[in-house]
C-alpha cells in the first residue's frame, strides 16, 4: 500500500436533460477525450471501473453493454453500482495494491431513460418504509431538511441562497445543464413545491451525463504528465439505511469520512488549508449540512458562510464553483465530477469558473437516501 496515486486525466460530457446520444455513445465519447488528453490509448489501461446501477439503466447487469464502448475489453474490469466516488476510491485501491498502473473510471447516467425520483425507494427499509410508499428521495430530503432547518432556525430564504450560488456559478460552466446567471432568491422560492419545504430549484435536476478520470501510479503518472494532480487523502464511511436512527440534522458519516481524508492529507484545519470544495448537494439544504460536517463551520453555522459570501466563487473558500450538483446531476457520476472539476482547478483549467490559487481541493460525492454513503478526496498539485 505505499507510494502515490495521481489524476493524469479527465473529461465530461456536455450534461442535459434529454440527450441526443445512446449511453454507449455518451461513454465511448467521453473515454476518448479523457484517453486524449493524457496522450494514451485504450491499450495502455490497466484496469477499468465503472459506476453503473441496474435500476438507473432499466437492465440486469447494466455494464454488459458498456465494456465495449469504455475500453475494457479483455481487461480487468469491475463495475459498482454506487456513486462514482466510490468507484474512483476502488481504483485507488487497484493501484495501491500494486497491480496496476494506470486505472480508468468512467461514471455515467440517463435520467431520461427511468421515472424521475422513483429507483431511490428501492433503497429504503423493505419491511416498512417500502411498502409504505410515503418515502422517495424528495420527501425523505425534506424531512431531512426540515429538522436541519427546525433545529439551527435557518430559514427558506437561507436555504434557497445556495441554489442562487450554485446555478450562477454553473452559467460559467460549459459542461453544466442548469445555467442561470439572472437566478435570484425569488425565483427559487417561486419555484414548484415538490414536498414542502424542497421546491423545483432546490433538488437535483434529472440529467443525462458521464465523466472519465484516469489514475496513474506514481512512476507511471511521471512519465504521463508533468502537471499530476495528486490524491493526498481518502475517507469513506456509510451509515445505516434506517432513516429512524439516523442524526439527519447532520451528516455522522460524511463527517467521520472527512476526519479520515484530513488526517491522511495531513490537514488540521480545512477552513484555512483547503483553497476550494466540491460537493455534491442533491438539494440546497445539504451544501449547509456538509458545511458543518467538512468541518469548514460549527454545528449550525452554515448559513453564516452562505450570508457572509465565504462559499462564494470569488470568497474565501469557494463552494461549487462549477455550479454542483444543483445544476447537473447525472447519478453515478456526479461524485466523479466533483473529483474531476476539483483536480481541474488544480491545474488551472477550469476556464470561466476557474478559482486563482488552488493548491488543495477537497472532493465529495454521496449515496443513499438522505447522504447516507459519503467519500471524500484530498488533492493537491505539485
Amino acid at each position: 500500500m505505499d507510494g502515490k496515486v495521481a489524476i493524469v486525466g479527465y473529461a465530461q460530457s456536455k450534461h442535459e436533460g434529454n440527450k441526443d446520444s445512446s449511453r454507449e455513445m455518451m461513454i465511448f465519447d467521453v473515454v476518448t477525450d479523457v484517453l486524449k488528453m493524457a496522450g494514451l490509448s485504450k491499450a495502455d489501461v490497466d484496469t477499468v471501473i465503472t459506476a453503473q446501477n441496474d435500476y438507473l439503466d432499466g437492465r440486469t447487469i447494466s455494464n454488459m453493454r458498456t465494456v465495449e464502448p469504455v475500453g475494457a475489453h479483455l481487461k480487468d474490469e469491475s463495475k459498482v453500482e454506487m456513486d462514482g466516488a466510490v468507484a474512483a476510491l476502488y481504483a485507488y485501491m487497484r493501484i495501491l495494491s500494486g497491480d496496476h498502473d494506470v486505472a480508468l473510471v468512467v461514471g455515467s447516467s440517463m435520467a431520461s431513460c427511468y421515472p424521475a425520483y422513483i429507483p431511490g425507494i428501492l433503497t429504503l427499509d423493505v419491511t416498512y418504509d417500502y411498502p409504505m410508499g410515503l418515502l422517495n428521495e424528495v420527501s425523505a430530503a425534506a424531512l431531512q431538511a426540515t429538522c436541519y432547518m427546525e433545529k439551527y432556525g435557518v430559514s427558506e430564504e437561507e436555504i434557497a441562497k445556495v441554489s442562487v450560488k450554485n446555478l450562477r456559478n454553473a452559467a460559467k460552466n460549459p459542461f453544466a445543464m442548469r445555467q442561470m446567471p439572472k437566478i435570484t432568491t425569488k425565483k427559487v422560492l417561486g419555484s414548484k413545491m415538490l414536498y414542502s419545504p424542497i421546491r423545483e430549484l432546490n433538488a437535483y435536476p434529472l440529467t443525462d451525463g458521464a465523466c472519465g478520470i484516469l489514475l496513474a501510479s506514481e512512476e507511471r503518472a511521471k512519465e504521463i504528465t508533468d502537471s499530476p494532480v495528486w490524491i493526498e487523502g481518502v475517507g469513506n464511511c456509510q451509515d445505516t439505511y434506517y432513516l429512524g436512527e439516523r442524526t439527519l440534522s447532520g451528516c455522522d458519516s460524511l463527517k467521520l469520512a472527512a476526519e479520515n481524508a484530513y488526517e491522511m492529507a495531513g490537514i488540521s484545519n480545512p477552513k484555512r488549508e483547503i483553497d476550494l470544495v466540491e460537493v455534491s448537494e442533491n438539494f440546497s439544504h445539504e451544501e449547509l449540512i456538509f458545511y458543518e460536517a467538512l468541518g469548514i463551520c460549527k454545528e449550525g453555522e452554515g448559513k453564516k458562510l452562505i450570508d457572509d459570501g465565504i462559499t462564494k466563487i470569488d470568497g474565501e473558500l469557494p463552494v461549487n464553483p462549477s455550479g454542483g450538483a444543483l445544476s447537473a446531476n447525472p447519478l453515478c457520476a456526479t461524485g466523479l465530477i466533483r473529483i474531476a472539476e476539483a483536480a481541474m482547478q488544480i491545474r488551472g483549467e477550469a476556464g470561466g469558473h476557474q478559482v486563482k490559487d488552488v493548491r488543495t481541493s477537497l472532493a465529495h460525492g454521496q449515496t443513499g437516501i438522505c447522504a447516507q454513503e459519503n467519500v471524500v478526496f484530498i488533492l493537491g498539485g505539485e
